[in-house]
C-alpha cells in the first residue's frame, strides 16, 4: 500500500551513456501500475548482506555490466506510522534533508552529484521512506560519505523549514487540490482503510500540514532515522569487500539513536458493507470508476495468497491479453481504458483494484457493469490453465526485463526489506509464482472478490450522472501519480510530487504488483 511523494532526480548525459537502461522517473498526478517487488531479477553474482554493529543492514548487488552504482537508503518509517494529529510528517521531513548539515551546507550534496552525471531522488510512502543516488562507481565513497553525513547530522532552523512547509502546501494544493482523480483516490483510500493509517494520505491532511513544526520534525528524525531502522543497499559495479570497508567507514560511526521497537499499528477489521464515493468536478472530461478490494499484502498474508492475487490481477487486467482489456476494450469497443493491478509490496493489508472508463457512446454504467460480468464469470467458472500459463510466462519475461535496470532491481529487494520481507523472498518469489495452481486463483477470487470487501470510487464531469455520462480521455487509475517526481524508482521533476493513491511504485517499470 504504497503511496509515494517524490523529490527531483539530476542527471545528465554522461551518466544515461553509463547505464544500460537508466530508470525513467516520472512525476505526475496520474497514479503509475505497480510493480512486482519480487519480480526483481537477480544479479549474476550472489546477493550479500551483513550488519554494521550500530544495527544498519547492508545488502550488496554486484553488477559488471557497466561502471555504475546505485546506492539506496531505505528508513523503515512512513506515513502510516506518523502519530494522530501529525500527518505529513514523514514526507515533511524527506524535504528536510536536503536542507544541510553541521558539515555541509545546503545544496552542496546534490550539487556533487549533478556535477560527475549522477542521478538522485528521494521518496515518503505509507511504509517507508528512501534516498538514492545512481552515480559513476568512483564516486561510491562521496555518495556514501555524504548520505551518512545527513543520517546523524541534519540541521533544522525554523529559517529553513517553515518555507519548505509552506512548499508543501503549494505541492498539495497543486497536486491534490486540482486534481481531481488525485481528490477522488484520497476518499477511496479513506473509505476502504477505516482504522488502518493506510486511510491517511502520505502527503498529510492541510489543516495537519500547516501545524507541523521544527520540533516535529527533529523528534521525528531522532526516533526513526538512526542505523537499525534503516537498510543499505548498493547495487553495481561494486564488491562485497569493498562496500563493508566503506559501510564501515562511513555509516558505522554513525550511534545508534533510539530503540524503534516493533510496528504496531491499527488493524482494518474484517469490511461487512459495499461502500460507494461520487466525486463531480467541472474539470473532468472523462468519467471513470475504480472499485478497490480489501486484500492481503505479501506480508499479511498467508503463505501463497499473494501470488495468487498478483495472477489473479494479471488474468483479470494486467496487459493486453487479459480478460477486462479483450472484453471491453477489443471485443466489445466500450472502454477508453479496463484493467487491475495488485499492490501487494506493503506491510499491512492492502488493495486489488479494477477500473474503467468508457469510449464513444459507451456509459460508464456500461463499463461497470461489463467488468463486473467478468469479475462474477471468473469467480463462478474460475481460471484456465493456459490463462494461468500465460501469467506466469509475463512473470518470467518480467525477470529477464528488469534485468536491465540496476535501480529497479535495487528497488524491489530494499522495498521487500523495508516491508517485514526477506532477501530469500524476493529470490524465490518467481519460483512461488511457478507453484501457483489453478485452485489457488480460484480461491483467491472467491475469497476476496466480494462486493462487501469493496469501495467504489466514481469520477464525473459536474453536470452527468454516471448513465448520461459518456467518454472523452481521462486516464485510468493504473496511470495516477505517486508522490514524488524522481523518486522512488522514478520520474523526475523540481519539487516532490505527490501520489493519487496509497499505491504508487516510482520506478516506472515492471509488471504486476506481488511481493
Amino acid at each position: 500500500m504504497i503511496q509515494q511523494f517524490v523529490r527531483s532526480a539530476k542527471a545528465t548525459s554522461v551518466l544515461a551513456a553509463l547505464v544500460v537502461t537508466a530508470p525513467c522517473f516520472a512525476a505526475s498526478p496520474s497514479e503509475q501500475a505497480p510493480i512486482s517487488v519480487g519480480d526483481a531479477a537477480i544479479p549474476d553474482e550472489h546477493v550479500t548482506s551483513f550488519t554494521l554493529d550500530n544495527g544498519l543492514q547492508v545488502v550488496v548487488l554486484p553488477d559488471r555490466r557497466a561502471p555504475v552504482v546505485t546506492q539506496m537508503i531505505y528508513y523503515k518509517v512512513g506515513g502510516a506510522d506518523e502519530a494522530p494529529g501529525e500527518s505529513g510528517v514523514a514526507h515533511f521531513l524527506e524535504h528536510l534533508m536536503f536542507k544541510g548539515t553541521k558539515t555541509h551546507p545546503e545544496g552542496e550534496f546534490s550539487q556533487k552529484v549533478a556535477e560527475i552525471g549522477g542521478q538522485e531522488n528521494a521518496f515518503t510512502t505509507d511504509d517507508y521512506t528512501g534516498y538514492y543516488q545512481q552515480v559513476p562507481s568512483d564516486a561510491l565513497e562521496m555518495v556514501m560519505s555524504y548520505e551518512a553525513d545527513r543520517m546523524s547530522n541534519l540541521v533544522l532552523t525554523d529559517e529553513v523549514v517553515l518555507p519548505e512547509r509552506d512548499v508543501i502546501q503549494e505541492e498539495r494544493r497543486m497536486r491534490v487540490g486540482n486534481e481531481p482523480g488525485a481528490k477522488l483516490s484520497e476518499i477511496v483510500q479513506g473509505t476502504l482503510f477505516l482504522n488502518s493509517p493506510y486511510g491517511t494520505p502520505v502527503i498529510g491532511w492541510p489543516e495537519e500540514i500547516a501545524s507541523l513544526t521544527r520540533e516535529d520534525a527533529i523528534r521525528f528524525y531522532d526516533k526513526y532515522y538512526t542505523p537499525s531502522n534503516a537498510v543499505l543497499l548498493i547495487a553495481g559495479d561494486v564488491s562485497v569487500d569493498e562496500v563493508r570497508a566503506l559501510a564501515e567507514k562511513t555509516y558505522g560511526q554513525i550511534a545508534e539513536r533510539a530503540e524503534v521497537g516493533p510496528r504496531l499499528r491499527p488493524q482494518e477489521p474484517e469490511p461487512i458493507a459495499e461502500r460507494s464515493v461520487t466525486l463531480r468536478d467541472e474539470r473532468v472530461t472523462q468519467p471513470s470508476f475504480q472499485t478497490n478490494y480489501l486484500v492481503p499484502s505479501a506480508t499479511s498474508g498467508e503463505p501463497g495468497e499473494a501470488e495468487a492475487l498478483d495472477i489473479l490481477a494479471d488474468i483479470l487486467g494486467g496487459g493486453t491479453t487479459s480478460r477486462l482489456y479483450r472484453d471491453l476494450i477489443i471485443d466489445k469497443g466500450i472502454a477508453a481504458s479496463a484493467g487491475a493491478y495488485y499492490s501487494g509490496a506493503a506491510l499491512d493489508d492492502t488493495r486489488l483494484v479494477l477500473y474503467g472508463s468508457p469510449r464513444g457512446d459507451a456509459s460508464l454504467d456500461e463499463v461497470e457493469a461489463a467488468v463486473e460480468a467478468e469479475v462474477a464469470r471468473l469467480v463462478k467458472d474460475g481460471i484456465t490453465k493456459e490463462e494461468l500459463e500465460r501469467s506466469k510466462n509475463r512473470v518470467r519475461k518480467g525477470v529477464i526485463y528488469l534485468r536491465d535496470s540496476q535501480t529497479a532491481m535495487a528497488r524491489r529487494f530494499a522495498t521487500a526489506l523495508a516491508t517485514g520481507r526477506t532477501i530469500e523472498d524476493v529470490e524465490k518469489w518467481p519460483e512461488r509464482i511457478e507453484a501457483v495452481t489453478i485452485e489457488d486463483v480460484n480461491r483467491a477470487a472467491r475469497t476476496y472478490l466480494k462486493p462487501e470487501r469493496s469501495v467504489t470510487g466514481y469520477l464525473l464531469p459536474a453536470d452527468e450522472s454516471r448513465a448520461a455520462a459518456d467518454g472523452a480521455n481521462l486516464a485510468d487509475p493504473a496511470q495516477r501519480s505517486e508522490a514524488g517526481g524522481d523518486r522512488d524508482g522514478v520520474p523526475s521533476q523540481t519539487k516532490p510530487s505527490v501520489a493519487a493513491s496509497n499505491d504508487v511504485r516510482a520506478d516506472g517499470e515492471g509488471t504486476s504488483g506481488g511481493l
